[in-house]
């Protein structure tokens, strides 16, 4: 039986919004790119996510050196 291996993936919202210590991580991107864009709406009052933000928050997602 092989055991999957997944890997961890981490957004961290300062890395677009200067200052801002959220971050986000997670297997999945989509889900990653999901909670990313709930967290500027409601942090950062973003009303509309346009498909550029989508991808600056995709180019800045990296492997999670700190899972476990």
């Amino acid at each position: 039986m092989k055991m999957e291996e997944f890997e961890m993936k981490r957004f961290s919202c300062g890395s677009l919004v200067p200052g801002c210590d959220w971050h986000t991580r997670d297997e999945n991107e989509a889900e990653i790119v999901r909670r990313a864009t709930q967290h500027l709406r409601s942090a950062h009052e973003e009303t509309a996510v346009r498909p550029n933000m989508v991808e600056q928050i995709k180019q800045r997602i990296v492997e999670d050196t700190t899972a476990d």
